[in-house]
């Protein structure tokens, strides 16, 4: 048993063992003895994740002279089972216990000790123990990679990180595999460029006596290395900086560079987890920064300029923005807006909202220019994020910034609520307010309550879905753009009230203004050629690229030199990205051929000059159809994120209506020759999806919510 303090529902000691009858998974974890005289009877368990399945097995007691903690043992033969276990199924350990009746279950807790290097080669993959985000353990198949981490780190005055740990690699197939050499891989998050640092090997026999079976031999794999401040000269400031291990093995293929996952930060001195030190370079003054992430414990480092009073000045600017955002000011904005909605609403006075204030678009837009040509007797107002002020400049609109004191007294006496996504659960809304929820596309991943798992930062599955639905509980009607939209939306925003199932006001707008003027004018305003036919590129976003809360990344996968010198003469690209995605792309190696439109205000205008649709999953597709042109999926990743991220309401690669390809080169060659047999496709898909289309939803919305018919 592992020397530390034993806690509740926390592993002590965990090995595999090998036996001429296979391997068994053998561990032990400490309880507090109330704890589990709660329970009439007990067994450990393997919860397949996601599913009611379950392999059952024994927990037994050890004996251990303790006034406040027991000892449970546990032994499950692996071989009859790892035969279900698949690349992206994941066994949780639990203790199933059985208390007044009813059956509950409590996960295990990992502590500090590195359970990874009780893995073993499978197959091609590794079964490998962990420690999840929570800290609780887990087991799953994985690519054969390195298990790293760093023990020890000393940060010097002069800016020099040294570091010591181990980088343990599993081959698939035991024999003569040596390692010829170590390097550490530096990655930061604004360019592509890499570090690479060469690293020394340190004997850990330690490792060998202690995770090693047969004749597996961990000695060589530790590691020490050093990483200057120099070696981050050419590189920008204010940049957050990625480990890696990456090990050269020798075998009798020859040489083989395999690089580990994100490298762990777990030193044995716990007071040696953040570092930080100020040094002189060029002229300037850097703060060096070393620390573990909260959730995942790897090691982090950010290098940027430090200006004392501009420090100082961040430091006052973030103290009085989590005083604004505290819950005291919260309470008292929430008790204010309580108190003014009990006043009389006015009834002709309506507040619109698209993508939480950040643009002006999509179907609220829509709908307030209907109303602002056939209905100006109302007063409407739109909400607006201060930080995107500019896209509503110029545009007459009668705009408010979210959260301020108008803000308040605008919300809080409309009588109508006009929005295209969810609006802050903490405001209340008043009784005389109607609240129409226009919604943001035809679903083809799933949503809210029919999601398996959430990707998303700053959430968890569970209290996402649980917000979802207080949020959607307030919504008085919903828009739909067709029958299949209603049945999803009924059942995943838990939706009982008001569907008007019209189609989508914005799509008015490519029924109503499909003609060569109009399509002239729009190419004139965005300084695009005239005589190059328009190919669209907006992908969707993936939940699960992030860098933090709030904060999104995309690479783009599509290959635009090929294309620029493929098509570069008969066609231009517009490069369109979703709205979370905080980045800007840099094109400029691709002028003249290819153009960031991503802050465009609407995308509709975006679709009406394009002679062709490139996407994956947007929902985007949905409402290009309309227009009856051509469209190619480019969906590189699609076993990923249909059977990982967010999965499919239909049979996605059977009903597209289009060409679904991996490659830049397959969505070349079908742009050049397209195929004839995608029509039959894009016939079936019209009229289950664009039926309803043709120019007045906006009116039927309006004429239902605002009784102006």
């Amino acid at each position: 048993m592992t020397d530390h303090d034993f806690h509740n529902r926390q592993l002590t000691s965990l090995t595999i063992k090998e036996t001429p009858e296979g391997r068994y998974l053998s561990f032990e974890t400490s309880f507090l003895k109330t704890f589990i005289t709660s329970f009439t009877r007990f067994h450990f368990c393997l919860l397949v994740r996601g599913t009611e399945d379950f392999i059952q097995f024994d927990a037994e007691k050890k004996p251990f002279e303790d006034e406040t903690m027991d000892i449970l043992t546990g032994e499950l033969h692996l071989e009859p089972h790892l035969k279900n276990l698949k690349p992206g199924v994941y066994w949780d350990l639990c203790l199933i216990g059985e208390s007044n009746g009813e059956w509950k279950y409590t996960r295990i807790k990992a502590g500090m000790e590195d359970i990874r290097l009780n893995s073993f080669p499978y197959h091609n993959d590794i079964f490998i123990p962990y420690r999840t985000k929570k800290g609780n353990v887990s087991f799953k198949l994985s690519p054969s990679t390195p298990i790293s981490m760093v023990e020890d780190l000393k940060l010097t005055d002069g800016g020099v990180i040294k570091l010591t740990g181990y980088a343990v690699y599993l081959p698939e197939t035991k024999g003569d595999v040596k390692v010829v050499s170590k390097n550490l891989v530096i990655t930061n998050h604004l360019t592509e460029d890499e570090i690479m640092v060469p690293l020394e090997n340190e004997i850990r026999q330690d490792l060998t006596e202690r995770y090693a079976r047969g004749n597996d031999d961990y000695s060589t794999s530790g590691f020490y290395g050093e990483v200057t401040l120099h070696s981050f000269n050419n590189q920008p400031s204010n940049n957050y900086y990625k480990f890696f291990v990456e090990i050269a093995i020798e075998t009798s293929e020859g040489i083989q560079h395999i690089r580990s996952k994100r490298l762990k930060f777990q030193p044995r001195n716990a007071t040696s987890k953040n570092q930080e030190t100020t040094v002189r370079l060029k002229g300037a003054s850097w703060k060096l920064r070393v620390k573990p992430t909260k959730k995942s414990d790897f090691l982090s480092v950010r290098m940027y300029q430090y200006k004392p009073l501009r420090q100082i000045a961040g430091k006052a600017k973030r103290f009085l923005l989590r005083v604004k955002q505290g819950k005291t000011v919260k309470r008292a904005y929430k008790t204010a807006f309580v108190l003014l909605g009990k006043l009389p609403a006015k009834k002709k006075q309506v507040v619109f909202e698209s993508f939480l204030g950040k643009q002006y678009s999509c179907n609220p837009r829509a709908i307030y220019e209907y109303m602002e040509e056939h209905h100006p007797e109302y007063d409407m107002y739109w909400s607006i994020d201060p930080r995107s002020a500019g896209v509503f400049k110029g545009k007459g609109l009668n705009t408010i910034n979210r959260f301020s004191i108008p803000w308040l007294f605008k919300m809080a006496r409309s009588k109508y609520w006009v929005s295209n996504s969810r609006l802050p659960i903490w405001i209340p809304k008043p009784n005389h307010t109607t609240y129409l929820q226009t919604w943001h596309g035809t679903p083809l991943k799933r949503l809210a309550a029919d999601m398996d798992e959430v990707h998303m930062p700053g959430t968890n599955t569970a209290k996402y879905k649980r917000n979802f639905l207080k949020e959607s509980s307030r919504w008085d009607y919903l828009i739909s753009p067709n029958r299949y939209s209603s049945e999803i939306f009924s059942r995943a925003f838990g939706f009982e009230k008001d569907m008007i199932e019209s189609g989508y006001p914005r799509n008015d707008f490519l029924h109503n203004a499909n003609n060569a003027e109009t399509m002239y004018s729009l190419k004139k305003r965005l300084d695009l050629p005239l005589d190059k036919k328009v190919i669209l590129y907006a992908p969707t976003w993936r939940d699960n690229e992030f860098y933090a809360k709030g904060k999104y990344k995309f690479n783009l996968k599509l290959e635009l030199d090929k294309m620029q010198e493929e098509l570069g003469d008969e066609y231009i690209v517009l490069l369109r990205m979703h709205y979370l995605i905080a980045e800007n792309l840099d094109i400029t190696p691709f002028a003249g051929f290819a153009y960031d439109v991503s802050h465009h205000t609407d995308i509709s205008e975006l679709y009406l000059i394009s002679d062709l649709l490139i996407t994956d999953y947007s929902s985007v597709f949905f409402d290009y159809a309309n227009l009856g042109r051509p469209m190619i999926f480019y969906v590189y990743d699609i076993e990923n994120y249909r059977d990982t991220l967010r999965g499919f309401y239909f049979d996605f690669e059977a009903q597209a209506p289009g060409p679904l390809v991996k490659t830049t080169k397959d969505v070349i060659r079908h742009i050049q020759h397209p195929d004839p047999a995608s029509q039959a496709n894009f016939d079936a898909f019209y009229e289950k999806f664009c039926y309803l289309e043709d120019g007045e939803a906006s009116k039927r919305v309006v004429e239902k919510v605002f009784k102006t018919k």
